[in-house]
């Protein structure tokens, strides 16, 4: 008997082993993100028809974590999806989460946003100062203006601070392209500048006899 043929032997049915090991993850991890996108694409769309088929003269449900708030809008980049209340990792991959201890559009305050580098808000990549973002809402539609963006380190919590102002801040991890849990946060500060009221119910005519 050869032992070295035996260890080549055993050594070509380990690497087979690992081949099909590999191409069997790779083919997982191909079908997962293919479903993280379709899942969080569906969610978008479900949600935003309930949100634009909503009547104004409905009653007003409490904003709960996981609920739908709103639509946020950044025409130059093209950029819109809905927000959601809560950070929570589902939430996040499938919308643009609402920080719960910050204000609600509307309300006076600092309203906090968050969402994905490599989804939702990877388009934050190229905004400016004096870019208009929108936040749709059931109470109307908020107009702010950016003001300024900027790098910090992860635990920096000035970012969620309350402010005297109706203010807006999204928050996202960076840098943009980074491998792995990214170093930094990405900030983008804006001021509102302007509020759409929601529009009125149109009373229906009287049908002719």
């Amino acid at each position: 008997m050869n032992p070295h043929g035996s260890v080549a032997k055993t050594r070509a049915l380990i690497l087979r082993a690992a081949h099909y090991v590999l191409l069997a993850a790779g083919v997982f991890g191909l079908a997962y993100a293919g479903y993280v996108i379709a899942d969080a694409h569906t969610y978008q769309a479900i949600e935003r028809s309930k949100f634009e088929s909503v009547s104004q003269t409905e009653e007003r449900h409490p904003v709960i974590e996981g609920s739908a708030i709103g639509e946020m809008e950044i025409p130059r980049l093209g950029l819109k999806a809905i927000f959601v209340q809560g950070d929570s990792p589902r939430i996040l991959r499938r919308a643009v989460g609402h920080i719960s201890e910050t204000a609600l559009p509307g309300e006076q305050g600092n309203v906090v946003l968050t969402g994905h580098r490599d989804s939702f808000f990877r388009p934050l990549r190229n905004i400016r100062q004096g870019d208009a973002i929108t936040l749709k809402t059931l109470d109307g539609d908020f107009q702010y203006q950016v003001e300024s963006t900027a790098v910090v380190p992860p635990n920096d919590i000035q970012v969620l601070q309350r402010s005297s102002e109706q203010t807006l801040t999204l928050i996202t991890c960076f840098p943009f392209y980074y491998v792995g849990p990214a170093p930094s946060r990405f900030i983008v500060r804006a001021r509102q500048i302007g509020r759409l009221p929601a529009p009125s119910p149109i009373a229906e005519a009287p049908l002719p006899f």
